[in-house]
């Protein structure tokens, strides 16, 4: 039995793609949640806005690439972030004043609204596909590693080796950093008092003198902020695809009903309790075990309860137990 280098086998294939995975989700998460609690819809366009604000990053980090423009160790993509968010947040600003704003004032369902988004979900996803293409593209420089296998090995003594990548390490600390900013804005803010005043009772807000158009607005750039971060972080860390962001809605979607759509604890947590789910349910456990078993009962097969393939069929699995159990969420949202 060897605990050690099983620990660490875990943590390189399990807790630390997770952790960064995870992050990820919880910033996707946190913009759907924002929109539905002060808006009142789901807005199933997200993840596109996710990858426009990625594909901004991405063409800014290859001219500046183009251009001899570095700032190693971290990758160039982090000077192209700002203005990706700034495009990002007018792309939003524009399309709410064209398409969401039309329905707003006639007080359309919700659901007029939800299929309105799906209608942008389109457009949106045609758009970043014409610009950029429809194949994979990767944009990460800079030092690839914070630490390597062989310099674990070496420090460590142990048979097993532990990698971390600086696209994961950013991800996470810029995770932690926004998710800060956020709480900070909604609860010491006046501003965010009024975002949260009008998302409890937009009557009673009005009657307050609060701006329900300061409001929408506001929830649409902290939104596209988090959304062109999260695409941008997603892209460093996997590579950057334009289908792919459109796959990854089922997962932050999940995120946010499983955490209680509306909550934005609910959101983080969900992000993770998702992230942790899928990559433990598609990692093969062979190695793992190999260390914590005598040889003689060591596994043969890869120990794995799902293919990769089938990662995202976790996010459904969760979304629909959830939605059967609790439809209010852990941290009890609004009830989808």
């Amino acid at each position: 039995m060897d605990l050690l280098n099983a620990l660490v086998v875990l943590a390189n294939f399990v807790v630390i793609p997770a952790l960064a995975y995870g992050s990820q989700l919880a910033l996707g998460a946190l913009g759907v949640t924002l929109i539905y609690g002060v808006l009142r819809f789901s807005n199933f366009a997200h993840g596109d806005v996710m990858a426009f604000g990625a594909m901004i990053a991405v063409l800014l980090t290859w001219w500046l690439q183009s251009l001899g423009v570095s700032i190693a160790p971290l990758p160039t993509a982090l000077l192209a972030l700002p203005a990706a968010i700034v495009a990002t947040v007018l792309l939003t600003l524009l399309t709410d004043r064209w398409v969401y704003r039309h329905y707003r004032v006639k007080k359309a369902a919700p659901v007029v609204l939800v299929m309105v988004s799906i209608g942008v979900m389109f457009v949106m996803n045609g758009i970043v596909r014409l610009v950029i293409g429809v194949g994979d593209h990767s944009f990460s420089d800079g030092t690839r590693f914070v630490i390597t296998v062989g310099q674990f090995r070496e420090m460590t003594g142990l048979a097993e080796g532990l990698a971390l990548r600086t696209s994961q390490l950013i991800t996470v600390i810029a995770a932690v950093l926004m998710v800060a900013a956020l709480f900070w804005l909604l609860n010491r803010t006046r501003t965010g008092k009024a975002m949260r005043a009008f998302a409890d009772n937009e009557d009673l807000a009005l009657l307050s003198g609060i701006r329900p158009e300061q409001v929408v607005r506001l929830t649409w750039i902290l939104a596209a902020t988090l959304a062109a971060t999260a695409g941008t972080l997603y892209g460093l860390d996997k590579s950057f695809k334009a289908f792919t962001f459109f796959q990854l809605l089922l997962p932050i979607f999940a995120a946010a009903i499983v955490g209680g759509l509306g909550s934005s604890q609910g959101a983080i947590a969900g992000g993770f309790l998702v992230a942790f789910s899928e990559v433990s349910v598609t990692y093969a456990f062979k190695r793992v075990l190999g260390h914590l078993l005598p040889e003689s009962l060591a596994p043969e097969g890869l120990v794995q309860l799902l293919s990769t393939d089938y990662k995202f069929a976790v996010s459904f699995a969760i979304l629909v137990i959830v939605l059967l159990v609790r439809p209010t969420g852990l941290f009890r949202g609004r009830s989808v």
